[in-house]
């Protein structure tokens, strides 16, 4: 106890590590790093205990901007690291950092598995719709008709909804922000931390050289207040520039409705622990460009309390070498059982 009494409190600047950020000028991966340098230290662990793991992308150079530990693996396998990380160091605060590419395309298979085992890891997935790292190519998450380097004549691929994918995958907590509201993104990533299980926060960022402006229909001061909608836990979902506009329930079917001609009590009222409302939430997802679309939603779709993998793996083996003793690998390996082949 005396030790902890001494230890210093941390600050967003002992988080900083003396590695240059190369990332380009103007990137949404600047206003992340930022906002997780502020919340790490308001969570009261000690740096030794933190580590984050990143897979292959831009995204996956924030290790490197940590002063904690961290690992930039390989391509899509963050979340197989950190789960074998947690699993043996249980009490270690695991956070991993991918992007759309990186955790939908080759890693996807790796992160359902996670989310469903529901190990008690932060994920950060950074989601700018495009592979910046390689110059531009279009992803799992990018529209329909997309042009780029690899889609000359436009995409043709449907795109991955992330959030719905995860709440597919049973993910126990569920959560969207944007780089550019660095106080919505604070809050978030803490309830995220808060959580205990494994914690899926899509995070809209900007990638101002290969795919500018993605997002800035709901990011821009212009826009953004009738193009996003922010939920908040036992509120009803309101919207609007004059905070005049609101969310109502025809059975299973969202309608955007004035509250000049409604009450506020006819509204929505967003329950964070409702599975078949966050699914109808991760479903607003029509072209921004549609008239009488819904707006897209900011906030936690969805959380619930289970029991983590790391968990139950450590109270099984204690219960088998209870039963059985411990283990004799050498034996194991120098046993009687061979095989020809």
């Amino acid at each position: 106890m005396a030790e902890e009494l001494n230890t210093p409190a941390l600050t967003a600047k002992d988080l900083e590590s003396d590695q240059d950020v190369r990332w380009c000028p103007g990137c949404g991966d600047y206003s992340i790093l930022k906002q997780v340098q502020k919340v790490i230290p308001e969570l009261g662990i000690k740096r030794e205990d933190i580590v984050f793991i990143s897979g292959i992308g831009c995204s996956s150079r924030f290790p490197y901007y940590m002063e904690t530990f961290g690992m930039h693996s390989i391509h899509g396998r963050a979340t197989t690291i950190a789960s074998g990380l947690k699993a043996v160091r249980p009490e270690l605060s695991v956070w991993i950092v991918t992007g759309d590419g990186d955790a939908l395309s080759i890693g996807g298979n790796h992160l359902i598995h996670l989310l469903r085992r529901n190990f008690d890891v932060n994920i950060l997935l950074f989601n700018n719709q495009i592979y910046g790292l390689t110059k531009g190519q279009y992803s799992p998450t990018s529209e329909e008709g997309k042009v780029t380097k690899s889609t000359p004549m436009g995409s043709i691929d449907h795109p991955f909804n992330p959030i719905a994918l995860c709440l597919g995958a049973d993910a126990t907590f569920v959560a969207r922000s944007m780089d550019r509201d660095p106080n919505h993104m604070r809050d978030i990533l803490t309830k995220s931390n808060q959580h205990k299980g494994s914690s899926l926060v899509e995070i809209y960022q900007n990638c101002n050289v290969f795919n500018d402006g993605a997002f800035f229909v709901y990011t821009d001061k212009a826009t953004k207040a009738e193009q996003a909608i922010f939920m908040e836990d036992g509120k009803p979902l309101i919207f609007g520039a004059e905070s005049d506009k609101g969310i109502r329930l025809d059975g299973f079917k969202p309608e955007i409705v004035n509250l000049n001609d409604c009450s506020e009590d006819d509204l929505w009222i967003h329950d964070e622990t409702d599975r078949v409302k966050a699914g109808i939430l991760s479903r607003f997802f029509e072209d921004n460009k549609q008239p009488g679309h819904l707006p897209r939603p900011f906030g936690v779709f969805y959380r619930e309390e289970r029991d983590n993998y790391e968990t139950d793996l450590n109270e099984q083996v204690t219960a088998a070498k209870e039963k059985l003793g411990e283990g004799d690998l050498e034996s194991i390996i120098r046993g009687n059982y061979t095989w020809k082949i």
